[in-house]
């Protein structure tokens, strides 16, 4: 796996911030095309659910973000449903860092 650069490397430590905080599956962080960040855990409600990476797009939306540079998703998951892909390719999200628990890039998917 490539090196990640120092803005898509910060995204995955505040991926697994949140998800360590919140002890979720799942924890995701994303960057509009301002800069500005936006993160989230999963979501298990018995009404609602939402993955890691559904919710930070929701709260980017809710702020008004219409284009992300980039994403990353941290989980034991080898792959990112295509929810979430689709979710993403809705805002054009440039990148998105699949990571492990621990950090380690997985994988980069690129629009």
């Amino acid at each position: 796996m490539t090196d990640l650069s120092a803005e898509d490397a910060k995204l995955v430590t505040l991926a697994r911030a949140s998800r360590a905080r919140t002890g979720a599956a799942e924890g995701a962080a994303v960057r509009d095309d301002t800069g500005r960040t936006y993160t989230a855990a999963t979501v298990g409600l018995p009404s609602l659910r939402l993955s890691a990476l559904q919710a930070a797009i929701a709260a980017a939306v809710s702020s008004e973000a219409d284009r992300l540079e980039a994403a990353a998703v941290v989980t034991a998951a080898d792959t990112l449903t295509g929810e979430d892909l689709a979710v993403a390719a809705d805002l054009k999200t440039a990148a998105i860092v699949l990571a492990a628990p621990d950090g380690t890039p997985k994988d980069i998917t690129r629009s």
